[in-house]
């Protein structure tokens, strides 16, 4: 095949993309990272020395509660209509403030290597963190389309979200969670970005943010580790293990993979197999190849959400579908930069592929808006990007 009939297939594949409709495109890769999931997440639980298979289903049932939990949480958000759910983000901040100082009192939060970070209720655990980030996103989104144009004047604009984003942040750090608490960070980066911001606002609050996660993740021991471990000078069998293990599961991944199930490092050799570190299963079992394709999938689910945000009228959507694309990029970069060594190691999960729990329900929450505004796909934008011409107040 010549250059110029490989290019014109490539442009004949992008326009279909963009002439598709934005809902059956969402759906189609939400269900691929969806199914992703639930293979890779059977697939990493049935490893273990002393794993019996009742464990391994034991894993993989209670990833299909949430799985399934999720997706009721997904039908509801794409059916209600906006304005109800907008009604409601103040309620839900008030709660979720109350979900976080709650978790703080002993005898009310569950301890976990080190970590006061679950509720459990009625026999569910509950993670507030994970909550804290969704409600943040939609009671932002709300507050700052309401304001409209104002948020182009001066440092004004970084009230009321930003107070708000720090005394989440300062509550997840208390638990502690940096992971949480910088995910909470870019989610309020984007929602100020897409709202319209001044740049150079933006570009402060930037230099503040690493600032702050620099000092945070050196003031504390087990951090600082992490941090040395990454710079290539600590303990390969302590900070650095999982590290280590992440990058050995890819090597012996190759191209092609070792065959689904037939990954080594699920064998108690890699920890959290199938949580923060699914992604080197993946490139283990599915190899190169099947990393790729994973990453494609991301990238196409940012590139849809960005189009569905662009598309729809209302301004509350828009901020919305534009915060939660970039969210969900975002957050598959982290963890993945740091499973192939390019960051140091955060805790991050892989959204809608590691093993479910609260982040898998209220992910597929916002997902569901996101399918909501894509019903509104096929209204042309104002500019093609609208969030930066002062049309979120429209």
């Amino acid at each position: 095949m010549t250059e110029p009939s490989r290019r014109s297939r490539l442009r004949a594949g992008a326009a279909r993309f963009e002439r598709a409709p934005s809902l059956h495109l969402l759906l189609t890769v939400v269900g691929a990272l969806l199914l992703v999931g639930l293979v890779m997440v059977l697939s990493a639980s049935a490893g273990g020395r002393g794993v019996t298979d009742g464990a391994a289903t034991a894993a993989l049932v209670r990833h299909l509660f949430f799985l399934v939990a999720g997706a009721i949480a997904f039908a509801v958000a794409m059916r209600v209509p906006p304005a109800r759910i907008r009604a409601w983000t103040p309620v839900l901040l008030l709660l979720c403030l109350v979900a976080l100082i709650a978790v703080l009192v002993p005898g009310v939060g569950e301890v976990r290597g080190g970590a006061r970070r679950w509720v459990s209720i009625g026999g569910l655990t509950v993670q507030p963190g994970e909550l804290a980030k969704t409600t943040l996103l939609l009671w932002g989104a709300h507050v700052l389309a309401l304001r409209g144009r104002t948020v182009r004047r001066g440092a004004v604009a970084l009230l009321p979200v930003v107070p708000v984003a720090l005394s989440m942040a300062a509550l997840l750090m208390l638990q502690p969670a940096l992971s949480t608490t910088v995910a909470l960070g870019v989610i309020m980066l984007a929602l100020l970005w897409f709202a319209g911001t001044p740049s150079r606002l933006l570009a402060g609050l930037c230099g503040g943010a690493v600032l702050g996660v620099a000092v945070l993740g050196w003031t504390a021991g087990y951090r600082r580790d992490r941090i040395v471990a990454f710079l290539g000078s600590g303990d390969e069998l302590g900070a650095g293990y999982q590290s280590r293990q992440a990058l050995l599961s890819l090597a012996d991944g190759g191209v092609l993979g070792t065959g689904l199930g037939q990954g080594r490092a699920k064998w108690d050799y890699l920890p959290n197999a199938a949580n923060d570190f699914i992604f080197a299963v993946i490139g283990e079992e599915l190899g190169l190849l099947g990393g790729l394709a994973v990453l494609a999938l991301y990238g196409a689910l940012g590139r849809i959400g960005l189009r569905i945000a662009a598309r729809t009228g209302d301004p509350f959507l828009r901020i919305v579908s534009a915060a939660t694309a970039t969210w969900f990029v975002a957050q598959a970069a982290m963890n993945v930069g740091y499973v192939v060594g390019l960051l140091p190691v955060t805790g991050q999960q892989l959204p809608l592929v590691s093993a479910g729990g609260t982040a898998l329900v209220s992910s597929m929450f916002l997902l569901g808006l996101l399918a909501n505004a894509a019903r509104l796909d096929g209204v042309p934008p104002v500019s093609p990007w609208p969030w930066r011409s002062g049309a979120a107040g429209c």
